[in-house]
């Protein structure tokens, strides 16, 4: 027989390997909202290929921007034993554009969440400083069913007219996360941010998080940019959809490119996804 000492020291090692837990994949997507002057691009033609993209890839988490609530109610139909949380950006129920996460809920189990308005009046319906229209911010706290890890996780759409609206809203966001989360928390942030990584707002965030496409083990794998505009065969610079992460190690950050059948784009925005692990 093995002695004591040694089994102990072997279940002691089993357990720190299983409590380490696999890499959770988090997807940021802003799929367009249903705008019937679309024309080939209106929501119709492209739904049933943006939800097989995201079955393809099934993220832990996922956060879409610009979703409606039928475009929501569509997504979610189609997934298995995924939930979301988020309410509308016009009314705090249905009305507008949503910044929702979905969740793996046989990984991941909600523990609290709450949407606040990129504004001085964070806790109510309300357009914030130069912003043409109501934005927000939704956050959720889960708990990892494997490991036991608290995560946090923030999904934003920044105001693409104000310029000192999305620097507030960087800035806002940093103190909600100061707010809830301590230093050690493991946190993620994605979105359409409306800004690139020059930018003071991105900054403004970066000094509290780590940009993935920076930390990437594997660096940064697709085109340069995330904005197409539908415009076929362009060289993609603009990059405005990010994911950032704290304490957490970036195995792989793409930009993915993938088309729909026709060789369209399944959006004007590319989904962002990347594969963290837990440091």
């Amino acid at each position: 027989m093995l002695p004591k000492i040694i089994v102990l020291l072997f279940c002691q090692l089993f357990l720190s390997v299983i409590l380490i837990g696999q890499p959770i994949r988090v997807m940021t997507f802003n799929i367009r909202f249903d705008n019937p002057n679309d024309g080939k691009n209106i929501w119709e033609n492209r739904k049933t290929e943006v939800l097989e993209l995201i079955k393809y890839y099934h993220p832990g988490f996922f956060g879409l921007q610009e979703a409606m609530n039928n475009q929501l109610e569509f997504i979610n139909d189609g997934l298995k034993d995924y939930a979301f949380i988020g309410v509308g950006r016009e009314d705090g129920k249905q009305k507008g554009e949503y910044t929702p996460i979905f969740f793996d809920s046989t990984s991941f189990q909600l523990i609290s969440h709450h949407t606040f308005w990129l504004s001085e009046t964070a806790d109510e319906v309300s357009v914030g400083w130069d912003a043409a229209l109501e934005r927000i911010c939704t956050y959720g706290l889960f708990m990892d069913k494997e490991t036991g890890d608290s995560i946090h996780v923030f999904n934003t759409h920044f105001d693409h007219m104000g310029k000192v609206a999305r620097l507030m809203s960087a800035k806002l966001i940093e103190q909600k996360i100061d707010g809830v989360a301590s230093g050690s928390s493991f946190i993620i942030l994605m979105g359409d941010l409306n800004c690139t990584p020059e930018s003071e707002p991105f900054q403004v965030l970066q000094e509290e998080l780590d940009y993935g496409a920076e930390i990437s083990l594997k660096g940064l794998y697709g085109p340069d940019g995330t904005f197409n505009g539908y415009v076929e065969d362009l060289v993609m610079t603009e990059r405005i959809d990010h994911i950032f992460t704290r304490n957490f190690k970036v195995n792989s950050y793409r930009h993915i490119d993938d088309r729909m059948k026709n060789n369209g784009y399944l959006s004007d925005h590319l989904p962002v996804i990347a594969e963290i692990e837990v440091k």
